[in-house]
């Protein structure tokens, strides 16, 4: 019989809030962390908006653990410590071999990157901290978990661009179905709201610049959007073997039912203007999950607020689903594209869906556009009762991954 993997532990930090209580209820009030660049002078950038994350304090970090890790590292610290704490596990009856993490980033450490180049481009060789390769690697927050916790079993780091933290939660649950390990800690974190970073999206033409009105910048499947609006974050789930959380008495929070991986083979940045690598990703995960589209209640969308995005996503679900289309909707129309991060975080969102029967909306759904013609949950949240949930996340290079969640029974 095959290893049901469960989630015992969840955290997030993000545009909303650095909980779980404080994130879910502003998804569910359709509340946009979308501002004005704070982070530094955006005045020189076309697109000068992004949704930031605010005064993020791990627990157990001083001043100068902080100043020891890039800011990305920070923010998959506060997300696994959250998750930890919620599930309950202490590794005093555990075997740290058998608790291992996936906590990959799209980008990794490019605040540091960024901070150290121009010190040795202006102050030359010696002016280049020796924590910048630690801190730049995009294994580290990964390592960071592993060393706080005392987790000496699998451990890496995934690094598919904006599928990386869906990635990071399908390897863990094959890795504890492979019997390879009881408890994983899984996800992604993003920190990439740099000059850089914004300049070089910006290039692609690839950014919102409606500046003027942040908060209704990012609109997944309107007719009027016109680029996405980078995000900061980062999501953490506890997974489990089910035979592992119920023998430790766990509160179990949901179920990873199944994952499906594709890439489309096509081109760096765009995807298959068919949506066929996405719908094969989704039916793959169906399969996995041994179930059929018609038991989906709720789809996350990747939806990116990008033209050539969410119309070929919208073909993979109407093949996929038909003319039974579940309700859709993508939360990055709250908290923006949170890049390696967003696979993680709007996994959560799903298993919050599942467990409160609440689908947090799509906002900014102001015009319809043809090329969109999907179940939007448009701009309020919808009640139902859920108990399977899919979130797609698709990546630059053609990856594409979908999550099936389901409620535990």
């Amino acid at each position: 019989m095959r290893t049901r993997v469960v989630v015992t532990g969840m955290g997030v930090v993000s545009p909303v809030g650095n909980d779980i209580a404080t994130f879910w209820k502003a998804l569910c009030e359709g509340r946009s962390g979308i501002g004005v660049i704070d982070h530094f002078d955006p005045a020189d950038m076309s697109s000068r908006i992004a949704g930031q994350a605010e005064d993020v304090t791990p627990d157990g970090m001083t001043g100068k653990d902080i100043r020891r890790c890039d800011r990305y590292t920070v923010l998959a610290l506060d997300a696994a410590m959250q998750a930890w704490r919620e599930s309950g596990v202490s590794m005093d009856n555990q075997d740290p071999l058998r608790c291992g993490v996936i906590m990959g980033s799209g980008i990794g450490g490019i605040f540091t990157f960024e901070e150290q180049m121009t010190r040795f481009v202006h102050g030359g060789p010696r002016r280049v901290s020796p924590m910048s390769i630690p801190k730049i690697l995009c294994n580290m927050g990964a390592g960071e978990i592993a060393i706080r916790l005392g987790l000496q079993g699998p451990n890496k780091a995934v690094v598919s661009a904006c599928a990386t933290g869906a990635h990071g939660i399908g390897d863990a649950a094959n890795t504890i179905r492979a019997g390879l390990a009881d408890v994983m800690v899984a996800g992604g974190a993003e920190a990439s709201i740099v000059p850089f970073s914004i300049a070089g999206f910006a290039a692609m033409k690839a950014l919102s610049c409606r500046n003027d009105e942040p908060e209704r910048a990012s609109r997944p499947f309107d007719a009027d959007r016109d680029g996405f609006v980078m995000g900061e974050g980062a999501g953490a789930l506890v997974l489990e073997s089910e035979e592992h959380a119920r023998a430790r008495g766990a509160q179990i929070l949901g179920e990873i039912g199944g994952c499906g991986e594709t890439c489309d083979a096509h081109h760096i940045t765009s995807p298959r203007p068919d949506g066929s690598g996405a719908a094969a990703a989704m039916k793959a995960a169906l399969r996995d999950a041994k179930t059929g589209p018609e038991t989906v209640g709720y789809f996350n969308a990747h939806g990116t607020s990008t033209k050539l995005n969410d119309a070929a996503e919208t073909l993979a679900l109407k093949d996929v689903f038909g003319d039974s289309m579940p309700p859709v909707s993508s939360t990055k129309s709250m908290i923006g594209h949170l890049l390696g991060a967003a696979g993680a975080v709007e996994a959560i969102a799903c298993l919050l869906a599942v467990r409160d029967g609440v689908l947090p909306p799509n906002i900014n759904y102001d015009t319809p556009d043809p090329e969109c013609a999907a179940n939007i949950i448009a701009n309020e949240a919808w009640e139902a009762d859920v108990a399977i949930a899919m979130s797609n996340s698709l990546g630059f290079g053609g990856h594409n991954t979908s999550l099936i969640l389901r409620r535990y029974e």
